[in-house]
């Protein structure tokens, strides 16, 4: 018996390892095994404590996730099930891997332009085919480590983006709330939206009204979670029409899902085609679930993103939601706000709102089978208005970027997603250069021959011929204080100012350089930049020591 229980003197070990109480081994094994079995019952506790907060909050995501993704899918023109697909692969999938365990991810907004013309130009199986090869782009650009690279777009161009983006789902679904139907452009959309507003008064235009006014005021008269507007105003509408008897379109769902998926198929279209739609994909939903996470970091104070794994999470969810044929995945914002909002702890939220989707689809349909388009179509107008956020507006006006914002805007919605794009990284483009370029150059004469000339700002090699007219002027055979204000100068305008420097000083005058803030220039004479030669010594008052590398690092 002693033997069994590990009691003996001799050390034998058994299933409770008491071996040798009075021995060093024997009270390090028994300190191990309280230690162990207190870790887990802790990790127990701590888990149970977690669920209390995350299950009520998984309820909450999954009410405003039905109506989403199911006028997410209609605005794209996929399959309404495609839209549920993507929500239920969200949920579990990127739930269960993303590095923002707090992030909740399914069909989005911002993607629907871009799907709805992929699915025109391949059709919906190729459209699926797409998404899961774009989640093999976004797995590898996770595993390359380029997660953050991502990030180094202009957000006023992403925010543009967004914001062209919102206007498209506008004004197409403002047409299916009049009780019409969208067209194939903006411009088609505003040409015929005077003639939906006299032609059409339906019962899905009180459908619609209703719905929206619901989403504008429910959150002012309720404070709270737990009953979020999306679902009161598609509920609402679907109460009124089913008491009005209404004949209006309904959302249709398949009687037996699972046998329904429509499930990815390669496109018959040249390979460059169906490259631009894959990266385009991949690059947009990449950008966006990023930004997401980087946005729900500071809504929380528990462990920050890994953006990396969440790359990889969002494009094994792309992969898995393409192949069953379902939208393409990115983080979300507004369900993962929702989400921090509601108490959640633990990515445990987000896998459940995706079990519970899943659930209600296969033994729920009929109940979704009641709600109107309008109100759905409805719901699709707020966000898309609400992608043009005027808090983000007043912000790029205050910081000098609103053209960039309002270009990439504009160029998004009148033409197309990449062109959009293109238009708002040039204007950046543009921007940046015109910043680098932005320096105040004074000339004064304080005293009969003597100049002072003062430059401030960041002096690069876009302003060298400026710089040059301007020291070119000066009277020759003069003394020239030369004093720098400078945040940065590159090579290119310290070699036109030492080029200028010696061939002033060799017509006869003085030249004597002072540096106020940081020594830029001392620092590349002292390194002997571009010839190999030491210029002449310049005086310098303040800043750094000039044994500091030219580059400032």
């Amino acid at each position: 018996m002693d033997h069994v229980l590990g009691l003996s003197g001799g050390g034998g070990g058994g299933p409770l390892a008491f071996a040798a109480p009075h021995s060093g081994r024997g009270r390090a094994v028994i300190t191990r095994n309280i230690t162990v079995t207190l870790g887990k019952y802790i990790s127990k506790m701590s888990v149970l404590r977690s669920f209390r907060h995350d299950f009520p909050a998984s309820i909450v995501v999954f009410l405003i996730a039905i109506p989403l993704s199911l006028g997410i899918a209609a605005a794209s023109g996929a399959p309404l099930l495609a839209g549920l697909v993507a929500a239920v692969v969200g949920g579990i999938v990127a739930g269960a891997l993303s590095g923002a365990p707090l992030q909740v991810s399914g069909p989005a907004a911002g993607l629907t332009v871009i799907v709805a013309g992929t699915i025109v130009e391949f059709g919906f199986a190729g459209t699926a085919a797409i998404v899961a090869v774009a989640g093999l782009v976004q797995i590898l650009l996770g595993i390359t480590r380029l997660g953050r690279a991502a990030l180094a777009l202009s957000p006023a161009v992403v925010h543009g983006m967004l914001a062209g983006i919102g206007l498209v789902i506008a004004l197409s679904q403002i047409h299916v709330v009049l009780g019409g139907a969208p067209q194939s452009s903006v411009w088609a959309n505003l040409r015929d939206l005077p003639g939906q507003v006299v032609g059409h008064h339906s019962v899905s235009v009180v459908l619609g009204a209703l719905t929206i006014a619901l989403l504008l005021i429910w959150p002012r008269l309720v404070k709270t979670t737990l009953l979020p507007a999306a679902l009161i105003a598609v509920v609402a509408a679907t109460v009124v029409a089913a008491v009005l008897n209404a004949d209006v379109d309904r959302v249709d769902l398949p009687a037996e899902p699972l046998s329904e998926l429509a499930f990815a198929r390669w496109p018959d279209a040249p390979l460059r085609e169906i490259t631009v739609a894959v990266i385009t994909i991949a690059l947009v939903a990449s950008v966006e679930s990023l930004l997401s996470a980087v946005a729900v970091d500071r809504m929380h104070d528990g462990p920050r993103a890994n953006l990396n794994r969440e790359l990889i999470a969002q494009g094994t969810a792309n992969a898995v939601s393409g192949t069953l044929g379902g939208l393409p995945v990115t983080g979300v914002i507004v369900r993962s706000s929702t989400n921090v909002a509601a108490g959640a702890r633990t990515r445990a939220s987000a896998i459940l709102h995706g079990v519970w989707i899943a659930g209600f689809v296969l033994v729920g349909a009929a109940w979704l089978e009641m709600i109107p388009m309008a109100a759905l179509a409805a719901v699709l107008v707020v966000v898309g208005l609400r992608l043009v956020s005027l808090a983000q507006i007043r912000t790029y006006a205050r910081h000098r970027e609103l053209p960039i914002y309002l270009i990439t805007a504009v160029g998004v919605a009148a033409t197309d997603l990449l062109t959009g794009v293109g238009l708002g990284m040039a204007t950046a483009g543009l921007f940046m250069l015109w910043r680098l370029a932005r320096c105040e150059i004074r000339t004064t004469q304080p005293a009969s021959g003597t100049w002072l000339v003062s430059i401030t700002g960041t002096l690069a090699f876009i302003a060298s011929e400026r710089l040059t007219r301007r020291l070119a002027a000066l009277p020759a055979a003069q003394y020239v204080e030369l004093e720098l204000h400078l945040d940065y100068l590159d090579h290119g305008a310290y070699e036109t100012i030492r080029g200028w420097q010696e061939s002033y000083t060799r017509a006869g005058g003085q030249v004597h350089i002072s540096e106020i803030h940081d020594s830029w220039f001392h620092r590349a004479a002292s390194d002997g930049l571009g010839t190999g030669k030491r210029t002449p010594r310049c005086t310098t008052r303040g800043g750094s020591s000039p044994d500091l590398a030219w580059d400032g690092s």
